[in-house]
């Protein structure tokens, strides 16, 4: 006989007051999820490296961050570069050494608007002029695809710093309430999305989304959020990664995110996987 099991989550959970961020598609995604994120994620071996087992899973990270930006780098060339000093051509592995240096920097700061600045102004050092590092953008901007169409309109040049303050409103009220690991991950994936959308900088944004999905479980989780590749998982589902962003829509105004539901799931989904 089948066993139904009943997943219990607090009943104000569904009702938080957000200025951005919403609550609508919690309940759906925990009976997606079924079982607890973090007892998954507890019950991952944990892999026997000849490195240091939370800087190889930041290489991880950064060299599949910056694959999904089209960064012609792998991973065993990486590692090699990283832990075993092989030398590369200083192009070659620069842009990936500015993620890991960001991924660095996350450990020892906490989630705050200023300090994605900060954090962005690291990972862009080799894409951008200093003058755009960590700097909002005052200009339109349109998200090409690979086939030169626009992927999506990104918010407008004067709601930029709007909408992104509302975002960090909404963080600094998560970070400072106690979450259940459904939660967790369910606002941490929102979070990635909604800074994509708005696209703050002028470039680097897809980086940083996935650096601060990152940094939000580190900060609700610990340490151990450092072996969730969730930009491994992205760059291998990557027509999925980009599918499931532009079903919110073309234009920011008109975003539902009604429809983020796939997107929410990416990332909680890698436990299963593993």
């Amino acid at each position: 006989m089948a066993i139904t099991k009943t997943v219990y989550l607090k009943k104000e959970s569904f009702h938080m007051s957000f200025k951005i961020l919403t609550s609508e598609l919690l309940v759906e995604f925990t009976l997606k999820v079924k079982d607890s994120p973090l007892n998954k994620l507890n019950g991952i071996p944990r892999l026997e490296l000849p490195v240091d087992y939370f800087q190889f899973y930041k290489s991880v990270s950064s060299v599949y961050s910056s694959k999904i930006e089209g960064e012609e780098i792998d991973f065993d060339s990486y590692f090699k570069h990283r832990f075993m000093n092989v030398t590369f051509k200083v192009d070659y592995t620069r842009k990936a050494d500015d993620l890991y240096a960001a991924y660095d920097y996350i450990d020892s700061h906490p989630l705050t608007l200023d300090h994605v600045k900060e954090a962005h102004g690291i990972l862009a050092a080799n894409l951008l002029p200093e003058l755009h590092l960590g700097r909002i953008r005052t200009n339109p901007m349109f998200v090409i695809n690979n086939n030169d169409q626009i992927e999506y309109v990104a918010a407008a040049p004067n709601q930029v710093a709007t909408e992104l303050g509302k975002l960090f409103d909404d963080i600094e009220d998560l970070l400072s309430r106690e979450l259940n690991s459904y939660e967790v991950f369910y606002y941490a994936s929102l979070i990635h999305l909604v800074f994509v959308k708005i696209h703050p900088f002028q470039d680097g944004n897809g980086r940083t989304a996935r650096l601060i999905e990152k940094w939000f479980l580190l900060v609700k989780l610990g340490e151990i959020a450092n072996s969730i590749q969730l930009e491994k998982n992205y760059y291998t589902k990557l027509s999925d990664y980009y599918r499931n962003i532009k079903k919110l829509g073309l234009e920011y105004e008109t975003l539902d995110y009604r429809k983020s539901l796939d997107f929410l799931l990416m990332t909680v989904q890698i436990l299963d996987e593993k």
